[in-house]
């Protein structure tokens, strides 16, 4: 069982959680904490062992930490849904981790605003859903896309090289859920092309991103960055060929970091447990 704690710091806090944990026979398995001594924030994530109801468990730390957020978990299995545009090599490594079930959720289905990834999806017996853009507003467009997803349980939206920007309108229908990859290490490069910018720039380190989304493109709160050194004999194609490797395994970290709750989100930051 997982337990995440989020809420404003103050003296004994571990004190009272082990305390109620030890009331109710429950075994500390592993223990991570943080204090944001700036903004007086404390982050707590515990996972344990033991007897309790999870229900329970998180009525009785309710009632010892008031206006606290809190989240007990007993390491359920999350859903996803995917949204793509051209580019596999994302999404292939979800399918992939997907089918050997080391993913740590289910992806329910992938929508794109083209047809290109439906073969792939079809051999791992993933529903795929064409949304064109072309011909439509952006909100017949996205009301499209949000009919689908109403049809499924998602805990989380993944933009596994989606390359549509989504309105404000449809980001506040999931707030904090929606989890991009970016082709830079921000906020270098943000936007379009980063390759071609940072090729043109001669930069001799490279990278990617991957955040969740909010109304500032390309600037919600970071989870997982990475960089790889390049040089003078890189085309801008050799920087794309090896951003795409890059990319997948940070998105792939992203997603294991997030899915096994060691994620918390204050003013556009996040705290994470590794």
């Amino acid at each position: 069982m997982i337990i995440v704690i989020q809420c404003a710091d103050k003296v004994g806090l571990v004190a009272i959680v082990s305390g109620l944990l030890a009331s109710e026979q429950m075994n500390i398995i592993s223990m991570r904490e943080h204090v944001d001594t700036e903004q007086n924030q404390f982050f707590l994530r515990l996972e344990v062992d033991g007897p309790a109801d999870a229900g329970m468990l998180k009525q009785k730390l309710s009632a010892l930490l008031a206006g606290a957020f809190i989240q007990v978990n007993p390491l359920p299995e999350k859903k996803i849904i995917v949204l793509v545009t051209k580019e596999y090599h994302c999404l292939a490594d979800i399918l992939v981790r997907n089918h050997f079930k080391t993913l740590g959720a289910s992806v329910q289905c992938v929508i794109g605003n083209y047809n290109l990834m439906e073969d792939i999806c079809s051999r791992f017996d993933i529903p795929f859903y064409t949304v064109p853009h072309e011909g439509k507003t952006k909100e017949d467009f996205e009301k499209n896309i949000l009919d689908i997803i109403a049809g499924y349980e998602a805990d989380y939206l993944v933009l596994a090289k989606y390359m549509r920007i989504l309105s404000p309108g449809f980001i506040e229908k999931f707030p904090s859920k929606i989890i991009n990859i970016h082709h830079s290490f921000l906020p270098a490069f943000a936007g379009a092309h980063p390759y071609k910018k940072a090729f043109e720039r001669g930069v001799k380190l490279i990278g990617a991103t991957a955040h969740f989304v909010t109304n500032e493109l390309d600037e919600g709160p970071i989870i997982a960055q990475q960089i790889i050194p390049v040089n003078h004999s890189y085309t801008a194609k050799d920087m794309v060929r090896a951003g795409k490797e890059i990319e997948t395994a940070v998105l792939a970290k992203a997603l294991n970091l997030v899915l096994d709750d060691r994620v918390a989100i204050f003013n556009n930051k996040t705290i994470v447990f590794e």
